[in-house]
């Protein structure tokens, strides 16, 4: 496998998932608060409470990261930690606690790579109509300027939205993740847009901002298509595929990423959204439309496309495929078909923010030999090394995740981490798969790693912390 010479090696979580505390010190309730006192929404009538306690343990969890030796750390802002309200008064608590996270970082060597929103929405804002009132916005925009004013003489990497397809299809439409809604599609659309304004608004405040060179992008939840065959025909059906909007729903690639670097939504969606879109300003698509420096999308899995006869496309299962603990399928072409299209699309440079598995991990005499996730890992990276070799112009790898964490609706029943966390005792158990990481980024001398990489020794001695 071969990587660019400053390729960047890291690894990904987010505020609600790993901190807990989201009252301590003065902060606020997030709409992920309110869902965990919904009964039978979230698996076990699990919450984020307490989480991995991050919020206190930090520190050492800093010092895995730099054991692991990752050269950057992509984490969440808690919105509500900053502003309890989610406008006006600022928590200075909160901003001291990633003030102190992000010197730790540095102090580590370590990129702190900022991601402003991860799904954690003020529950104050909620009940002033959420991402249904068009203010929400400015609200963004405002708590960006704060954020940014404070951090951004240290950070220069900076993540608006993450995965507006969840927050606003899962949250808004499905009903499955907070703020637990199930609205008609009007509804759905217009709360997508104002989240897209919202974005525009905060890459504007980010750039009249920031004390350093910003490097600015956003993190979409991407569904990839994969052609069945090298055909021409299955690659054009699969490109098709991949930016089509033939649902009534927003979780597909263009509706969001289009406006945001195209200025415009996809045509093919505004047909079949006629009768739901709603009211879109001239000056409403301008502002969303904002330079970004990279494309950041999360790849898990992808669909397999086989082109027909009518020049169309048609989804193909494959059988036999493995599947991690989520269910998803184990497809790695995935990390080559997804920077590739979206390059082709967007013409800008890639940064995978997000990939990796769930998998049924256990503690063995201290240890966590996770061998499926150093294979899944080799495998979609030999993918993602093809696509650099093909021209994409990749700029680094978020592994998901650092530690295993409350996985949203799944509560504490999935485990992604490549850090074990016993959620009992808050007790960090490096998995096999951290040190196979730690060889990886250690053997990464002038671009290139070595093929033989899944046959790493690994340490007799696992540390935990």
């Amino acid at each position: 496998m071969k990587f660019g010479k400053n390729f960047i090696w890291g690894a990904a979580t987010s505020s609600y998932q790993i901190e807990g505390a989201a009252c301590h010190d003065r902060g606020g309730l997030s709409v992920w608060d309110m869902l965990g006192r919904q009964a039978g929404k979230i698996v076990n009538g699990d919450t984020g409470d307490v989480a991995c306690d991050h919020y206190q343990r930090y520190k050492n969890d800093v010092d895995l990261m730099a054991q692991i030796g990752l050269q950057a750390y992509r984490f969440s802002i808690s919105w509500p930690r900053v502003l309890p309200e989610g406008a006006g008064k600022v928590n200075q608590h909160g901003l001291d606690f990633y003030n102190r996270l992000v010197d730790a970082l540095l102090e580590k060597n370590i990129t702190p790579w900022i991601t402003l929103f991860h799904w954690d929405y003020p529950y104050a804002l909620y009940c002033r109509g959420g991402w249904l009132n068009r203010d929400s916005a400015d609200w963004f925009a405002d708590y960006t300027a704060v954020i940014v004013d404070q951090l951004s003489d240290r950070v220069s990497h900076w993540i608006t939205l993450n995965e507006p397809q969840c927050f606003i299809g899962l949250g808004h439409h499905d009903g499955v993740h907070a703020p637990g809604l199930k609205m008609g599609l009007s509804e759905v659309l217009l709360a997508a847009h104002h989240a897209l304004l919202a974005h525009g608004k905060s890459v504007q405040a980010i750039r009249a901002n920031a004390k350093t060179l910003p490097v600015i992008g956003a993190a979409q939840a991407s569904k990839i298509s994969i052609p069945v065959s090298d055909h021409s025909n299955d690659i054009e059906a699969a490109r098709q595929h991949m930016f089509s909007v033939r649902e009534k729903h927003v979780f597909n690639n263009a509706w969001f990423s289009d406006p945001m670097i195209l200025g415009h939504y996809p045509e093919e969606g505004v047909k079949l959204f006629a009768a739901d879109m709603p009211n879109v300003l001239p000056e409403d698509l301008a502002c969303i439309k904002q330079e970004l420096d990279f494309f950041g999308t999360n790849i898990y899995s992808g669909n397999h496309i086989q082109a027909t006869a009518d020049n169309g496309y048609a989804t193909i299962e494959i059988k036999g495929l493995a599947e991690t603990a989520m269910g998803w399928p184990v497809t790695p072409e995935a990390l080559y078909w997804g920077p590739k299209f979206f390059f082709e699309r967007y013409h800008m440079p890639v940064v995978v923010t997000e990939s990796g598995m769930a998998n049924d991990d256990r503690v063995d005499n201290g240890r966590v030999h996770d061998r499926e996730r150093i294979e899944f890992l080799y495998k979609y990276l030999s993918e993602y090394a093809r696509a650099i070799e093909d021209g994409v112009p990749a700029l680094g790898y978020f592994l998901w995740s650092l530690l295993d964490n409350f996985e949203w609706a799944e509560g504490y029943s999935k485990r992604f981490g490549i850090v074990y966390v016993d959620y009992k005792t808050q007790q960090r158990i490096m998995k096999y798969s951290a040190y196979w990481y730690k060889a990886l980024i250690a053997s990464h001398q002038g671009g290139h790693i070595k093929d033989a990489l899944p046959e790493v020794d690994i340490a007799p001695t696992l540390d935990s912390v």
